[in-house]
C-alpha cells in the first residue's frame, strides 16, 4: 500500500470512528473541547505511523487505545485529575482505584449512548444554528475545518471561529454530557433532527456556490440520521427524517445534467433514480407511521416525498394526496413556505389558476420577500396561463434573489423562453 493510499485509508477511518472516540473521551473528561483534543492527537499519530507499520487490523479500536493513553498521560500530569476527582468524589480515593482504571471502563461501555450525548451536545439549543451545524460535522461527521468552510462556501476562518466559540459556550453553560429525559427530550430532539436536515438540504439544493447540489453533504445527514435511528428507534420522527432524506437523495443522480445544470422534479428520467435508496426510504416512513406513531413533520415530507417515487411516470403523480398532506403540514406547522409549496401542488392538482391565487396571497409576506422561488413559483404559473411577460418579469426576479449560479441560469433560462413565447 502506497503512502497516498494509507493516508486515504486513516480518512476514511477517522470518519466512520471519530465520533466513538470523541464520544468516550466526552464522557470521561467532561469536555467537549479536550475530548476532540485528545482524539486529533490520536489522528496525528497514526499519520506518522501507519505509513510505515500499516493500517492495523482493526483501526478503529488503535485509535480509541492511542486516544486512552493520551487522556491517561492527563491524568497523570494532574491536567484532568481535579476535575475527575471532583465529579468521583471522595469514592475514588476510598477505594484507591486509579483514573486509568476508570478511562477503561468509561470508555468501552455504552458507546451507544455516548454517541446519542455527543449528538444532544453539538446540537444543544444554547448554541446558534450555525454553531450547531458546524460542531456536528466536525464531531459527529468527522470534516476538517476546510471541508466545512468548502461546504457552505465560507471562509474558514469563520467556521474555525463558530467551533471555538462553540465549545466555549458549551463549558461556560455546563451542558451535561447525556441523554435528556422525559419533557426535555422532544425538544432537544427536535434541534438535532433540524440540524441533520439544515446539512441534507445544503447538500440537496445548495444556497450558493457554483454547484447545483454538493452530494458529499447528503452522505453525511444521511449518515447520521441512520446512526440516530439506530440508537433511539422508538422515535417516529427520527425514521421520518430518514425516510425523507432517503426518498430525496434518490433523485441525485437525475436531478443534475451533463453539464452539471439542474434537472427539476417533473423533467427527470425516472429510471436513474436509486430504487434502493427508495425502498429503504419506503421502509423507513412504515416505522414511522408504525400504530401509534402518528404524522410529525418530517414523516409527513416524507409521505409526500413518497408519492412521486411510486409514480413511475409525472402523470401518475398523486397530486390530490400531496395537497391533502400538505394540508396536514400547514396544520402541524403552519408556515409561509408551506403554503407556497401547497400552492405548487395545487397548481399541479386543479390547475395553474388555482396554485396562483394562493401564491398571491403571499406576495406581501414580509418572511418571503427576499426568497427566490416565490417569483420562481409566481412565474411557472403564470407561464402556465399564457401571461408571458408578466412570468418573463418573475423568473428575472427569482433569478436576481437567488446566490446559486446553476440556479440563477436556469430561471434566466426560463425568461428567455417567456420572452420569446410572447
Amino acid at each position: 500500500m502506497t503512502a497516498s493510499d494509507t493516508h486515504r485509508a486513516i480518512e476514511a477511518v477517522w470518519r466512520i470512528e471519530s465520533a466513538k472516540v470523541i464520544a468516550g473521551l466526552t464522557r470521561l473528561t467532561g469536555d467537549v473541547g479536550t475530548a476532540e483534543d485528545l482524539a486529533q492527537d490520536a489522528l496525528v499519530a497514526a499519520l506518522e505511523r501507519w505509513p510505515e507499520s500499516g493500517v492495523p487490523d482493526s483501526p478503529g479500536a488503535w485509535l480509541m487505545a492511542t486516544a486512552k493513553h493520551r487522556a491517561i498521560d492527563l491524568f497523570r500530569r494532574g491536567t484532568l485529575l481535579e476535575r475527575k476527582h471532583a465529579e468521583l468524589g471522595h469514592e475514588l480515593s476510598a477505594r484507591q482505584e486509579s483514573p486509568e482504571r476508570d478511562l477503561d471502563a468509561a470508555i468501552d461501555d455504552h458507546v451507544g449512548d455516548d454517541l446519542l450525548s455527543l449528538m444532544f451536545t453539538a446540537c444543544h439549543p444554547v448554541l446558534t444554528t450555525e454553531a450547531r451545524v458546524a460542531l456536528t460535522l466536525r464531531l459527529l461527521g468527522g470534516l476538517t475545518t476546510d471541508e466545512i468552510a468548502r461546504a457552505f462556501l465560507v471562509p474558514k476562518a469563520t467556521i474555525a471561529q463558530r467551533i471555538v466559540r462553540a465549545k466555549r459556550t458549551l463549558a461556560a453553560a455546563r451542558v451535561p454530557f447525556e441523554v435528556p429525559r422525559g419533557a426535555d427530550l422532544a425538544a432537544r430532539l427536535s434541534s438535532v433532527l433540524e440540524v441533520i436536515y439544515l446539512v441534507f438540504n445544503e447538500g440537496y439544493s445548495a444556497t450558493a456556490g457554483d454547484d447545483w447540489m454538493r452530494p458529499a453533504l447528503c452522505e453525511d445527514a444521511i449518515r447520521l440520521g441512520r446512526i440516530l435511528a439506530e440508537l433511539v428507534p422508538l422515535e417516529p420522527e427520527v425514521h421520518g427524517l430518514v425516510a425523507l432524506m432517503e426518498i430525496q437523495a434518490s433523485r441525485s443522480g437525475a436531478r443534475v445534467g451533463p453539464a452539471g445544470e439542474p434537472i427539476l422534479l417533473l423533467d427527470q428520467d425516472r429510471g436513474r433514480w436509486d430504487h434502493l435508496l427508495i425502498r429503504r426510504g419506503l421502509a423507513a416512513l412504515e416505522r414511522a407511521e408504525a400504530p401509534g406513531g402518528g404524522y410529525g413533520p418530517y414523516a409527513l415530507q416524507a409521505a409526500i416525498a413518497a408519492c412521486h417515487a411510486r409514480a413511475r411516470a409525472p402523470e401518475e403523480t398523486d397530486w390530490t394526496r400531496i395537497v391533502a398532506l400538505y394540508d396536514a403540514l400547514a396544520q402541524l406547522v403552519p408556515s409561509p413556505v408551506v403554503d407556497l409549496n401547497r400552492a405548487v401542488a395545487l397548481g399541479m392538482a386543479f390547475g395553474p389558476a388555482a396554485g396562483l391565487e394562493v401564491v398571491d396571497t403571499l406576495t406581501s409576506e414580509p418572511s418571503l420577500e427576499a426568497y427566490h422561488l416565490l417569483p420562481a413559483v409566481r412565474g411557472d404559473l403564470l407561464d402556465k396561463l399564457g401571461r408571458f411577460a408578466e412570468a418573463r418579469a418573475e423568473f428575472e426576479r427569482a433569478a436576481s434573489l437567488t446566490r446559486n449560479a446553476r440556479e440563477r441560469t436556469l430561471l434566466l433560462e426560463r425568461a428567455a423562453r417567456a420572452r420569446s413565447a410572447r
